[in-house]
């Protein structure tokens, strides 16, 4: 992510004596190889002969906010929580297995559709709307169009505005970090997600990022979206709408981070669902 390009070397060089010290406050033994996603580090890990994973953050409000997610789908088509110490940026969860990038775009679509609608339950009232979110970040899109020196049609623009999903009468539980990067084979359940951002709202959210994380893999984008928008359960008008707002959102911020191929992405669906 580009927020480590600049920071987290010291954390990373301490990191063996973080694993180590956690290990030995839950009674864990390492019995795997460290991998890692964009955000953090899992260790394969014992106790009592039971499988578990260390996972491993700087920490941060972050790492609180994602065990809070964690605790509240309890499960429910998410990995299970056991501990979490938020202090270390240590959690201790279920152990999964094969991740959804392995199967065919095809089914990781389909797959990632019905656990949209598996985690729709209804949402805490504190959790973030997905409305406030469209309403902050919908007025600062202009002005950061200008900034980056408009990257842009104008076009474009002026119809994810107008098309703003900024009024919702859904109360549902929202993942708003969903791809088939997060989602992983399980045992209690087929596929499990990990690594969720808890808001409450449409379940649209982040279909947009669905598309554009395996855009790479698609011969024919609208195919892909109905397949989702089907297996969710969604309206195909309001996901659409969905799709077309938070990908230039999305467009925008990673032009702001200097991204290169992400952006290119975003050009790219966004082109083919606005025909």
């Amino acid at each position: 992510m580009p927020r480590w390009w600049t920071e987290g070397a010291d954390w990373l060089r301490d990191l063996p004596m973080a694993v180590e010290r956690q290990c030995g406050r839950w009674d864990l033994t390492v019995v795997g190889a460290v991998a890692h996603g964009s955000n953090a580090v899992v260790v394969p890990v014992t106790r009592s002969g039971e499988e578990f994973v260390l996972r491993m953050s700087p920490p941060g409000v972050e790492v609180a906010e994602q065990a809070w997610a964690l605790r509240w789908w309890a499960g429910r088509g998410m990995a299970q929580l056991y501990d979490a110490d938020v202090e270390a940026g240590a959690m201790l969860l279920e152990r999964l297995s094969t991740p959804l990038t392995t199967r065919p775009v095809d089914e990781a679509v389909a797959v990632l559709g019905q656990l949209m609608r598996r985690l729709a339950v209804p949402a805490p009232d504190d959790a973030r709307s997905t409305t406030d979110i469209v309403t902050t970040r919908s007025a600062q899109l202009e002005p950061e169009w200008e900034r980056l020196g408009r990257p842009f049609d104008i076009a474009i623009l002026r119809e994810a505005l107008d098309v703003a999903p900024s009024e919702t009468t859904s109360t549902l539980a929202v993942n708003g970090d969903f791809h088939s990067g997060q989602v992983l084979a399980g045992q209690r359940e087929e596929w499990l997600t990990v690594d969720p951002v808890l808001f409450r709202g449409d379940i649209e959210y982040d279909l947009g990022r669905v598309l554009w994380w395996d855009l790479d893999k698609m011969d024919d984008i609208v195919r892909y979206f109905d397949i989702a928008v089907r297996e969710a359960g969604l309206d195909r008008d309001r996901a659409r709408d969905w799709v077309i707002w938070r990908t230039v959102d999305y467009w925008l911020w990673g032009l702001s981070v200097g991204l290169t191929e992400d952006p290119v992405r975003c050009a790219r669906l966004v082109t083919e669902l606005s025909r």
